[in-house]
C-alpha cells in the first residue's frame, strides 16, 4: 500500500530531495499534493512528472500561468497561503512533508495535526514560534511528528528503543559559512560569503540563519518541544566536519551519536519510512576518509544569537515568535543588500526589547506577535 504524500514547499531543497526519494521508491510513495511559493514553472514540471492530483502556488500572482501550464492535465490548481493549509488538512493524503520556510509553515502544521495526519517536519519555525500550541494538539489528536532536520533526526534515532531517561542533548553545529572569519571581519560580510556554506547545500534563508547561528538557536528551541527537554540540558558543540549530526547522553554516562555524510536524504527517508530504513546502496561512509572529528565550544561573543534563543526559550510565551519574525525581516533585507550582516542580530535585539509579550499565547497572539516583530525590525533597519 503506497503512502500518499503532500509536499509543502516541493520546489525547495528539502522538497526536491523528498521527490528524489519518492522516485526511488515508487512502490512505497505517491506524491498527491505539491505546493510552492513562487516557482510556478518548476511546480508545473513536478506536477507532470509525478502526476500530482493537486498543486498550490502560495503567491496568487502566479496562479494564471500555473493554471495555463497544467490546462491539459487533470491536476487541480489552487492559489494562496490559506489554500496551502487547506490541502495539508484535506484530500486523501496520509503524510504531510512540511518543507516550508519560516512562519508560513505554522498554519499548515496546525492544519495537518488537526486532521490527525503524520507530519514529517522540516519547518522548524512551526515549533520555534508555536510549540506551546502545536505539541499539546499533536498529543490530543495522536498525530505523529517525525523530524526531518538532520540534528533532530539524529536525536530521534539515538532515542529509538531507549526506555531510560536522558541526561542531556548535544546538538552539533558546523559553524556556518563564516566560521573561519574573525569577529572584526564580520562587519564587511557580503551576501555571497554568507551563502557559501562549507558542507550543506541549502536554501538562501536557512544558509544565512546558519551563518548567524540563529538556525542553531532555533534548533535548541525545536529540540525542547520535540523531546521535552529543558534548556539547561541542551548543549551546542561546534563540529566543523558535520559528520556527527547530534548526540544523546544518558544517565549512566553513555553517549549515543548518529553519524553520516551531510546529506538530507538520510533524515528525510528515515522520517518517511520509520521504523524502517531506506536502502541506499550508493551511500557509503568511510572513517578513513574522515580521520579527524573535532569539537569545540561555540564563540558566544561572535554568535550572540545562540544565547538570545536560549533566553527566548526560558521566557516562553511570544518571545521566540518575536525573535523569528524580526529575523525573517532582517534576513530578507540582507539578501536584498539593504542591511549589513551584523544588523540581522541587532534587529532581533531591537524587536525583543520593544515588542509586547504574551505569556500564554494563542495562535492569534502568535500572528500578532509575528507582525509586530517584522514592523519593529523594519523600523530598526529603516526599511
Amino acid at each position: 500500500m503506497k503512502q500518499r504524500l503532500a509536499i509543502l514547499g516541493s520546489t525547495g531543497s528539502i522538497g526536491i530531495q523528498t521527490l528524489d526519494i519518492i522516485r526511488a521508491y515508487p512502490d512505497r510513495f505517491e506524491a498527491r499534493v505539491l505546493t510552492a511559493n513562487r516557482q510556478w514553472e518548476r511546480l508545473a514540471e513536478q506536477a507532470r512528472a509525478f502526476d500530482a492530483d493537486t498543486v498550490v502556488i502560495a503567491d496568487d500572482h502566479y496562479y494564471a500561468p500555473l493554471k495555463e501550464a497544467l490546462a491539459d492535465t487533470d491536476t487541480k490548481v489552487y492559489a494562496g497561503e490559506e489554500a496551502v493549509a487547506q490541502v495539508a488538512a484535506g484530500g486523501d493524503t496520509e503524510v504531510v512533508v512540511n518543507a516550508l520556510v519560516g512562519y508560513a509553515g505554522l498554519a499548515p502544521t496546525v492544519a495537518t495535526i488537526e486532521a490527525g495526519k503524520k507530519l514529517a517536519l522540516a519547518n522548524k519555525e512551526s515549533l520555534v514560534v508555536g510549540g506551546s500550541c502545536v505539541m499539546p494538539l499533536a498529543r490530543e489528536r495522536r498525530a505523529p511528528i517525525l523530524p526531518i532536520d538532520s540534528e533532530h533526526s539524529a536525536i530521534f534515532q539515538c532515542l529509538a528503543g531507549e526506555r531510560s531517561p536522558l541526561r542531556r542533548l548535544l546538538i552539533t553545529c558546523s559553524g556556518g559559512s563564516l566560521r573561519d572569519l574573525k569577529r572584526e571581519q564580520l562587519a564587511g560580510v557580503t551576501v555571497e560569503q554568507a551563502l557559501r556554506h562549507p558542507q550543506w547545500n541549502m536554501g538562501a534563508k536557512i544558509t544565512i540563519d546558519s551563518s548567524t547561528l540563529v538556525n542553531k538557536g532555533f534548533e535548541v528551541i525545536e529540540a525542547h518541544w520535540l523531546f521535552d527537554v529543558p534548556a539547561d540540558r541542551i548543549a551546542v558543540l561546534q563540529h566543523p566536519q558535520s559528520i556527527v549530526h547530534s548526540m544523546v547522553e544518558f544517565e549512566d554516562g553513555a553517549i549515543k551519536a548518529q553519524l553520516g555524510t551531510p546529506d538530507m536524504r538520510m533524515p528525510i527517508s528515515y522520517a518517511l519510512l520509520f521504523p524502517e530504513r531506506a536502502v541506499r546502496p550508493e551511500e557509503h561512509f568511510s572513517f578513513l576518509d574522515h580521520p579527524e572529528l573535532t569539537f569545540a565550544e561555540v564563540d558566544r561573543v561572535k554568535y550572540p544569537a545562540l544565547d538570545i534563543a536560549y533566553d527566548c526559550l526560558r521566557r516562553r510565551g511570544t518571545a521566540a515568535c518575536t525573535m523569528n519574525g524580526a529575523n525573517e525581516e532582517a534576513v530578507a533585507a540582507f539578501l536584498a543588500r539593504r542591511c549589513a550582516w551584523t544588523e540581522i542580530v541587532r534587529a532581533i535585539e531591537y524587536a525583543l526589547e520593544r515588542a509586547s509579550f504574551v505569556a500564554e499565547p494563542t495562535l492569534a497572539d502568535f500572528a500578532a506577535s509575528n507582525e509586530e516583530a517584522r514592523r519593529l525590525a523594519a523600523e530598526y533597519l529603516h526599511l
